[in-house]
């Protein structure tokens, strides 16, 4: 069998692409190094959530919203990174509310009636962490005019700049990366507020993976070589924390205190 890796979260530019590319051919050698002989291949652009559960995925790195919902005891949790970005504390990363700098909304309040544009109804950070943020101002579990899904981050920044829509959760990495990379993409744009923190996207493995080959990636996470560390560096992640359950639990926390307002749905 031939595994496949995937790294689908962060892939704006070119430039990142290579940076994770970098550092899974850092991880391979590692294990390479502790006896891991099958063969590799990276898969670009794969089918997800499908690929996270596929019998033949590696490594990979998911949202913490479909592990919670779908993939808990379909992968293994491997480490999260802690990304240097505005927005990121430790492990833990928030989404940033980003508006139209010359639009009327300058409370959260104000974005009542009004249309958000949402990348997936399985994203954590733009879907998960909107509705606990708006959850206490939702009345008769509405908050929103209407509702735009986007099928990215990058296309919910172009819906608000556009005018097609008002308001979207992004997460701050994503953020990050377009503002060292494609700072002209966040043009006309501002940051009304950030939602509550939590845990940021973990790298995993897939369930068929030996538990040698795990313990081997998650110990080069949790205790990086200097070129590891420069190329984790290179991608603004300051250090890999180990994870389990219970930090995912709190991103189940967020969608309990929206259901806990009334508002169990985005809307």
């Amino acid at each position: 069998m031939t595994w496949k890796a995937a790294f689908p979260m962060y892939e704006l530019s070119a430039g990142i692409r290579a940076g994770y590319d970098a550092l899974f051919e850092a991880l391979l050698g590692a294990l390479r190094v502790d006896g891991f002989g099958a063969a590799v291949e990276l898969e670009r652009a794969p089918a997800l959530p499908e690929f996270w559960t596929r019998p033949d995925m590696l490594l990979s790195q998911t949202c913490g919203y479909p592990y919670l919902t779908r993939l808990r005891g379909r992968v293994a949790l491997l480490a999260t990174p802690a990304y240097a970005f505005p927005g990121c504390e430790g492990s833990d990363y928030s989404s940033a509310i980003v508006v139209r700098a010359d639009g009327a909304i300058g409370a959260l309040a104000d974005a009542r009636g009004c249309i958000a544009a949402v990348n997936d109804i399985d994203s954590n950070s733009g879907m998960n962490a909107l509705r606990h943020a708006v959850a206490a101002l939702a009345r008769e579990g509405r908050f929103f005019g209407a509702l735009r899904w986007s099928g990215s981050h990058r296309a919910s920044l172009a819906l608000v700049r556009d005018g097609a829509a008002d308001l979207a959760a992004i997460d701050c990495v994503t953020l990050g990366y377009l503002r060292r990379e494609e700072p002209s993409s966040l043009d006309g744009l501002a940051i009304l507020c950030h939602s509550a923190p939590s845990p940021a996207l973990p790298f995993v493995s897939g369930a068929a993976v030996p538990a040698a080959v795990r313990a081997c990636l998650r110990g080069v996470l949790l205790a990086p070589a200097p070129e590891l560390a420069g190329l984790m560096a290179a991608l603004s992640i300051r250090a890999f924390t180990p994870c389990g359950d219970d930090d995912d639990a709190r991103i189940g926390a967020l969608a309990a205190e929206a259901r806990a307002c009334g508002y169990p749905q985005l809307a």
